[in-house]
């Protein structure tokens, strides 16, 4: 099944890391890394995420069992007010050959009252027809570049352009310690280690992954 892209929907054109330049100094992949696109999440999207998540792997480090249809519209709705007031949120992922729907990636504020309260948190998460190949790292790389992009000013004086950056100065990831794939792709980036945390009601360790952008 693939998701036709309305033409209303704000998206981000086809990307492709051979080398994640988002990270400075980050380590090179082995390997050219899939291109993606972005879209900001449409109602239509609630459906497609409930679908493409509808699977206790992937649901195995998100509460263990697939989410009803209400909490992917809720979730699909604030990611389009995130995008309006702040520039970016969790976008819905797209593999351009075909327009189908992998996930999402993007950036939110942390949605949670534990843990790192008032940070920005990146986040993916991807159907399991597209792990190991590559998609997740792409993913969390276009979104430090959405957060970036975002936080860039542009000032133009007697035809004279300077970029300086505003905003956002830096990104969490919190990840369950069982989650060794995501913490991999952490790594990939650059990201650091910067607090343990356990997740109330499950006790489950939780890692936060902190990185300057």
């Amino acid at each position: 099944m693939t998701s036709q892209i309305p033409p209303t929907a704000p998206r981000i054109p086809p990307t492709t890391s051979r080398n994640p330049s988002a990270v400075p100094g980050g380590p090179r992949p082995d390997r050219p890394l899939p291109a993606v696109e972005l879209r900001v999440p449409t109602d239509e999207d609630a459906l497609h995420w409930h679908r493409v998540f509808n699977d206790p792997e992937v649901m195995e480090f998100h509460g263990g069992a697939p989410a009803e249809l209400s909490v992917y519209e809720e979730l699909t709705a604030r990611q389009r007010r995130h995008h309006a007031e702040l520039g970016f949120c969790l976008y819905t992922l797209l593999d351009p050959a075909d327009g189908a729907v992998m996930g999402f990636t993007g950036a939110q504020p942390w949605p949670r009252d534990w843990g790192p309260v008032g940070e920005i948190e990146i986040g993916w998460r991807l159907g399991r027809a597209y792990w190991g190949k590559g998609y997740a790292t792409t993913a969390a790389t276009t979104a430090l570049e959405t957060v970036r992009t975002a936080g860039l000013e542009t000032v133009r004086t007697a035809g004279l352009e300077t970029v300086r950056t505003a905003g956002v100065r830096h990104v969490v990831a919190v990840i369950d310690d069982r989650n060794t794939r995501s913490i991999a792709v952490t790594r990939r980036l650059g990201m650091h280690h910067a607090e343990t945390l356990l997740r109330p009601g499950s006790g489950r360790t939780t890692h936060c992954y902190r990185l300057e952008v």
